[in-house]
């Protein structure tokens, strides 16, 4: 009753500005403290609030990959803390570039990052060759997209950086960047990008990532992410397909969404269908130079996405470098690989008569379909060539007619020339 005759005290105000001037008064402080109530709460998160959605209908377990383990360790116990660290497997090469001496395949410690898979089909083809030539269509500008718009050039004493944007047809906003790194090779970057093991260490808005499917014989992996947005926007969804080929210490390293029909969609978080993100790593005058992909449908507006993408693009790409240099100090010190470094490592071995036979295959294929549209042409034309004059004529005739007399006489005209046509078809059709 208190709070009912507040108000009604407010109402009774002789003008409308000393109305609002109370109601403020009174709303305002209570509207501050939900605001502040609500950041707070976003940032003091705890960390069991997003430990729902590392289970995936119990079709994600605990132990590694049996194909990756030497026969004399598949009946041992890894649920231990003795058995955290696995000897690596003699039969993955390694590369001596980033690591040298014996070294150690590293189970996920992280509750927010399992090293887990589900039952695998070697035949399944996630990503082929065409994602391939996609890629590398990008790198050289022959994709056939739109004009690219640059948006910045940045630099630091270590890094420098440019930016641009293009608006397809169709689709959302896409992004190309191009990073040059000092004191870095092309193995390691390609190591780092592909560890979700470390990337929680750098990476603030990854809060769980799972190894759903493995494929040893291409390196293609199949991940589980999800990734944590500000409280004006729900956590988002991923399961990502993963794919790298090795071009003489170049990588194209494709990842997309693919569609996995065992992990069942949930109203929250929200899953993310349409996500492309690759890079092409290489060697350039003793640097590194990155050159990477971007675009995806989050299902929000995409002038605010391009919005946010503008203010936030230069501070993501200054994090990536300080967690790649994070990186480089540990994999200095560290005999420690993750599983997820491991498949990076199985990537397929192209060389560059393999891509001119991918264009060379996309030249065959129009050339074959100018030739089938071209035959079709001719025989369709032959088919018609000899009807389409007659039935010129025939409607010209019914058009005069028509315009003459409304009687018997038009009628009279248009049978007999119907009839006339029909004998010369069967004249000049096919005999029996």
């Amino acid at each position: 009753m208190l709070v009912v005759e507040v108000f009604w005290e407010i109402l009774k105000r002789p003008t409308l500005g000393e109305i609002v001037r109370e109601m403020l008064m009174i709303l305002g402080p209570v509207g501050i403290a939900f605001f502040l109530g609500v950041m707070i709460g976003w940032a003091w998160k705890p960390r069991w609030a997003n430990l729902g959605n590392c289970e995936i209908d119990s079709l994600v377990s605990s132990s590694p990959p049996l194909s990756l383990m030497p026969s004399t360790l598949k009946n041992q116990d890894f649920g231990s803390k003795s058995n955290q660290s696995l000897q690596h497997p003699s039969s993955v090469n390694m590369d001596r570039n980033v690591v040298e001496g014996p070294t150690t395949l590293l189970l996920s410690s992280n509750p927010n990052c399992s090293s887990s898979i589900a039952k695998k089909d070697e035949n399944r083809l996630l990503l082929t060759d065409e994602d391939l030539k996609h890629l590398w269509h990008l790198v050289e500008k022959k994709d056939g997209g739109p004009q690219w718009k640059h948006m910045m050039n940045r630099s630091t004493p270590s890094m420098q950086y440019q930016a641009w944007q293009r608006d397809p047809e169709t689709g959302p906003p896409q992004y190309c960047s191009k990073t040059v790194y000092e004191n870095a090779t092309p193995e390691l970057m390609r190591d780092f990008f592909w560890d979700d093991e470390f990337r929680f260490k750098w990476d603030d808005m990854l809060s769980h990532a799972a190894i759903l499917e493995e494929f040893p014989n291409s390196g293609t992996s199949v991940v589980h992410w999800i990734r944590k947005f500000p409280f004006f926007c729900s956590d988002r969804e991923y399961t990502i397909g993963r794919r790298i080929w090795e071009l003489e210490r170049s990588y194209y390293c494709v990842t997309k969404g693919v569609p996995i029909p065992w992990v069942p969609r949930k109203q929250k978080p929200r899953r993310v269908d349409l996500y492309y993100s690759s890079w092409f790593i290489q060697s350039v005058e003793s640097k590194c130079e990155v050159t990477f992909f971007h675009h995806e449908d989050m299902g929000i507006s995409w002038e605010i996405a391009k919005f946010g993408v503008r203010q936030g693009m230069w501070g993501a790409a200054r994090k990536v470098e300080r967690g790649f240099r994070l990186y480089q100090q540990e994999r200095a010190f560290s005999k420690t690989i993750s599983l997820h470094v491991v498949m990076d490592q199985m990537s397929t071995k192209i060389d560059e008569k393999y891509l001119a036979s991918l264009e060379s295959e996309e030249e065959e294929e129009e050339d074959d379909e100018v030739a089938d549209m071209a035959e079709t042409t001719t025989k369709v034309a032959e088919v018609v060539g000899m009807k389409v004059p007659k039935l010129l004529l025939f409607g010209g005739v019914v058009m005069v007619a028509c315009s003459i007399d409304r009687g018997l006489f038009s009628k009279a005209v248009i049978f007999g020339v119907a009839k006339r046509f029909g004998s010369i078809g069967r004249q000049v059709g096919p005999q029996r």
